[in-house]
């Protein structure tokens, strides 16, 4: 998928905002040296880096790193597979914030990120959870499969775990989780009834791949219709997100 830093950061500051909570939880000590996995534009890596660690942001979108060194030179950045990555130095933890759940070969990116760490390491993330934006996705592909977009309509573009399955691959690749959490998070979406429109633009583009523009902006807005009794409460809408947040350790 190709990302739009400038959208990315100008409509959707909401994923760094979200993520200083996470933060709390990787409970950073000076002169830890840490990896933010899927880092995007760089805002929580430059925070990690604030309070005293050695940090190292890496994501596969070289328009997120071009756009994080722009805006942090101080910060080491690198663009990378969070599926098959490698690093000598050993990590004291691994943090991901929003990413994993874009992360097809989740076996992949599970074995690098333990090879990664030292022992006693921590890996300490959040990422979409079972039935994340249910109800959008639903409404997308029923509107696609209207228009007679079979093959968008089943396009795979997300992994939502649930607890049991994840904490289960969690501990196949050798980590014993200390902490997991399933949880619903009511998201605002920006700019009114067209929110949904420009939520699916930036994060469901592969939705949309080979539909001529006028009729894309069609299905947007029968998109949107069909989410309005849900999302819409008073002119604010909310996407219905779930999240999984968990911290597994290093034996």
């Amino acid at each position: 998928m190709k990302w739009n830093a400038d959208l990315y950061d100008q409509k959707h500051a909401f994923v760094a905002q979200y993520g200083e909570s996470v933060l709390e939880l990787l409970d950073v000590k000076p002169g830890e040296y840490i990896l933010d996995l899927g880092c995007g534009t760089g805002d929580l890596t430059q925070q990690i880096q604030n309070k005293g660690a050695k940090v190292k942001g890496t994501d596969l979108s070289p328009d997120m790193i071009a756009q994080a060194k722009e805006k942090y030179p101080e910060v080491d950045f690198a663009v990378e597979n969070a599926a098959d990555f490698f690093t000598d130095d050993k990590y004291d933890a691994v943090f991901s914030n929003a990413a994993l759940h874009w992360v097809h070969d989740q076996n992949g990116a599970l074995r690098s990120v333990y090879n990664s760490l030292k022992h006693g390491g921590r890996f300490v993330a959040e990422m979409g959870g079972k039935d994340n934006m249910a109800r959008l996705i639903e409404a997308t592909r029923l509107v696609l499969q209207n228009h007679g977009y079979q093959q968008q309509a089943d396009a795979k573009i997300w992994y939502f775990p649930s607890v049991a399955e994840y904490a289960t691959k969690l501990e196949e690749h050798g980590f014993r989780v200390t902490f997991m959490a399933h949880f619903d998070r009511k998201t605002p979406l920006q700019d009114g009834d067209q929110g949904v429109a420009k939520w699916v633009t930036v994060f469901g583009a592969q939705y949309l791949e080979g539909i001529p523009d006028d009729e894309k902006q069609q299905i947007l807005a029968e998109i949107t219709q069909r989410l309005a009794p849900h999302y819409n409460e008073g002119g604010q809408w909310y996407a219905d997100y779930k999240r999984l947040r968990f911290v597994a350790i290093k034996e």
